[in-house]
Order: structure tokens, then sequence, then C-alpha cells
């Protein structure tokens, strides 16, 4: 356990380095969306298509994968909203709610911190799970939100305005990019790959470190403070309901004859332990949903996932 919190200690390390110092003022408030862009638009798909480029294409296109994955994320966004929806906690901060809790942070921090305990072989299922939340969880939880803001109509067009920002996010297109790659066998120049190589190379801390400075920053802009208890089990569900349940609809795949390969299900357990996901709390205040409730529970997720994603790994491998 010790040398499981050896390996996982400086990737949380960064992150708390990004809170304190966006809290400390040493890291202006305006200074962050630099950081997002930086992270968003290049060294994070740098680092997603050179790990796709590098992957059997076999391993991209895992059905097995793709399907439990999705299913468990189905059935999170289900059972989180239907437990949340109240008096209080309308439809459309119950879907954000139960976004929150299905999809986790696999881009800023999964993709690095998988590769290290892992190796290069878990890039292929981990990929898979950050294409079905893209695409498909968020799309959902999204039209999910408008209902009772204008029905059907409401829904269709919130799922439009979803798949167009997917569109306009790179790194749907640099997986996609990494997979004709491979399939192709195909290699940029030289320069042009180290290039690459570089910008990948810087994705990991400034990742770690901007999510951090996000959460400081969705803590220190919203003002309206949420009960606990409409926080906290959300955040638990996170950690602990989710890998919970993408591990056992995994073996009840296998036990049904399914070709899921038992390392690629170590990949997705340890993908759903992946505290939720920092973009969340951005895409709440852009549709009208109480932000400060989300950014609570992406904090408290954030915090617990260094013990509870720690204690998964020692239980996995």
């Amino acid at each position: 356990m010790l040398t499981i919190l050896a390996i996982t200690f400086p990737f949380f390390a960064l992150v708390l380095c990004g809170y304190l110092a966006v809290r400390r003022t040493l890291l202006p408030l305006a200074a962050i969306g630099g950081l997002n862009s930086f992270v968003l638009y290049f060294a994070l798909p740098c680092m997603l298509y050179r790990f796709g480029a590098a992957t059997p294409i076999a391993q991209l296109l895992d059905a097995s994968v793709f399907g439990v994955y999705l299913l468990c994320a189905l059935i999170m966004v289900g059972v989180t909203t239907a437990m949340t929806l109240s008096q209080r906690i309308d439809w459309n901060n119950a879907a954000f709610g139960a976004l929150v809790a299905a999809f986790p942070n696999t881009g800023f921090m999964g993709v690095p911190l998988l590769l290290t305990l892992l190796g290069p072989r878990s890039s292929g299922p981990v990929i898979v799970t950050i294409v079905v939340d893209m695409l498909i969880t968020s799309s959902l939880c999204i039209a999910l939100s408008r209902i009772g803001s204008g029905g059907a109509h409401g829904s269709r067009a919130a799922v439009m305005n979803a798949l167009k920002g997917m569109a306009g996010n790179p790194m749907p297109w640099a997986i996609v990019l990494g997979a004709l790659s491979s399939w192709l066998e195909l290699a940029l120049p030289k320069p042009l790959m180290q290039t690459v190589g570089l910008l990948a190379d810087a994705a990991s801390p400034v990742a770690l470190f901007t999510i951090g400075a996000v959460l400081a920053r969705s803590q220190m802009s919203t003002a309206d403070p949420a009960p606990m208890k409409e926080y906290v089990p959300v955040a638990l569900k996170k950690l602990l309901l989710h890998p919970l349940l993408v591990w056992g609809a995994g073996h009840a795949a296998i036990a049904l004859g399914a070709p899921l390969d038992p390392f690629a299900l170590t990949c997705m357990v340890l993908v759903a332990c992946l505290p939720s996901a920092s973009n969340v709390a951005l895409l709440s205040e852009r549709f009208g949903a109480n932000t400060a409730r989300i950014a609570r529970i992406i904090l408290v997720s954030t915090a617990l996932s260094f013990l509870t994603f720690s204690a998964a790994v020692s239980w996995l491998t």
C-alpha cells in the first residue's frame, strides 16, 4: 500500500499545488483559462494522439469494453437522477448531479495516472471510456437537464448543442487521428513527432495543476452553500458505487462468455474509481444548474479519491 501511495501521491500533490496557488493568489484567476486551453487544445490531444497511434486498433475498437462501460454509465445516470430528484433539486440539477457521478476525470487525471501504474497497455481501454463519457454520457445528461424547460424540443436542442460542442472538442479528433495512424501504420515526420511528444509530456503536470486551480476557482466563485446531504452522497456514489458497478458488470459479462480481457476490466474499474471530471462544473454553469453543488461534489470526490483510488489499486493489482 505504501508503494502505491508513493506512486499516486505526486499526482494528487500537483492538484493540491494548483488549488493552493489560486487560494493564495499566486496564480491569478484570469490565468486559469489559459492553462485550461493549453491542456485542452495542445497538450492533452497530443498525448491522446500518441496513445492512439501506439495502440493496436483492436484495443481501440473493443466492443466488450465499450458495452460494459456504457451500461454502467447509463445505470449510474439513472440511479443518481432517481435518488436526487426532489422539490429542491429539479431535473436540471439532478441531471448534472448524475453526470458528475458517472463522468470520471479520465482526460486530465486518469490517462497519466493509469499510464504510470499499468503501463502503455492501459491506453486502449482508457481511450474507449473517454469516448463513451464525452459522446454519450454527457449528451444524455444534458438532454435530461432540459426536461421541464422546453420538453422534447428543449432536449433535442440541448443534445444538438452538446454534439456541436463535442465536434469542437479536439480530444475526440485526436483519438480518431491516432486510431487511423495505428490502423494504417502511419508515422509522422520525426520533427513533427518530437513536437507532439514535447506537448504530450507537458500534459500530465499542467493538467493536474489546472484541476486544482479550477476547483479553487469554483469554490471561490460560488457563494450559495449547498447542504452536505445534497453533495456528499453523490461524491460517494462516484467513488464507491461506480467502480463496484463496473467490477460486477465486467465479471458478469465474462461469466456470460463476453471476450472481455481481465486487464481491460481492471483499467475500467480504476477509471471508475477516479474523482468526478472538473469540466462538469463549467457545463453546469452554462446550463444554469447549481454550480456550487457540482463544485463541491468534484472537490469532495477529488480529496477522498487519494485514499479510495490508492486502496482500489492495492486491491486490483
